[in-house]
């Protein structure tokens, strides 16, 4: 997707209700038969601020690793004691159902919540208009920040919420920075904003999905172009930066490919 584009969605999405998710698990592996031990879900807009928010804890009936506990600080006791799987995610149906579901990293929540909503056989699925993913959003709009962990965004911006990797905090958290830089979109224009987005750093298969190619076609197209990556991290991950793609992109793209822009 292009800037344009993307400015857009975001731009669209700040008018609307967002319904922040965060679930703390047994694992990393919504596929491997890890669990959701714990959930938040917070409803809240721009104009109005938060609105609602719930949280359980979660009894999947199965063992919660020593790692996890140091982690969240959820222990074996504290889920044994708590309802059900099927108790709690009843209740979360039709909060879940509505407005544009955030989380940060919503790929690894989204699939926790299908993975639970499937155990018990209920239908659970939203549209890609529908969801938001503060990570990509901060990707986009912070790119000169080392990190967008929520634990550091918490830090730089210095929100004022309780322990990380808690449920009800990470919801929170994750609602403030949706908060601020959606209202940074509604607010700024579009000379201030587009040159910002073109700053971010991007992986070589997203680069690939601008130019709408493979990712061994796109590295040759960017190389014929004379664009070289920036190698980073200890596996040298090529990245290339938003705003030279979407150039080369536009450098050479068919008529018939920007009928639509």
């Amino acid at each position: 997707m292009l800037s344009t584009d993307l400015l857009a969605f975001y731009r669209r999405v700040s008018q609307q209700p967002l319904t922040v998710v965060d679930v703390e698990t047994t694992g990393h592996r919504a596929s491997g038969g890890c669990r959701v031990i714990e959930v938040s879900v917070l409803q809240a807009t721009l104009a109005d601020g938060i609105q609602h928010q719930q949280t359980h804890l979660v009894n999947p009936q199965v063992h919660v690793p020593e790692m996890i506990t140091r982690i969240t600080g959820i222990d074996q006791a504290m889920v044994d004691q708590a309802p059900l799987a099927e108790e709690v995610w009843h209740q979360y149906v039709p909060l879940l159902q509505t407005g544009v579901l955030t989380a940060h990293n919503l790929a690894f929540d989204y699939a926790f919540l299908r993975a639970e909503f499937d155990y018990l056989n209920i239908v659970f699925s939203r549209l890609p208009e529908d969801q938001l993913c503060t990570v990509i959003l901060a990707r986009l709009m912070l790119p000169d920040l080392p990190s967008r962990s929520l634990p550091n965004l918490v830090q730089h911006f210095k929100f004022p919420v309780g322990h990380s990797h808690r449920a009800e905090a990470d919801t929170i958290a994750c609602w403030l920075l949706a908060e601020r830089l959606l209202t940074e979109v509604q607010n700024e224009s579009d000379e201030a904003l587009l040159p910002r987005f073109a700053q971010q750093w991007l992986p070589l298969g997203d680069a690939a999905t601008i130019l709408g190619c493979s990712g061994k076609q796109a590295r040759s197209r960017l190389e014929k172009a004379g664009v070289s990556p920036r190698l980073v991290g200890r596996h040298k991950t090529p990245m290339y930066q938003r705003g030279i793609v979407e150039r080369v992109f536009l450098e050479q793209a068919e008529p018939t490919q920007l009928s639509w822009l």
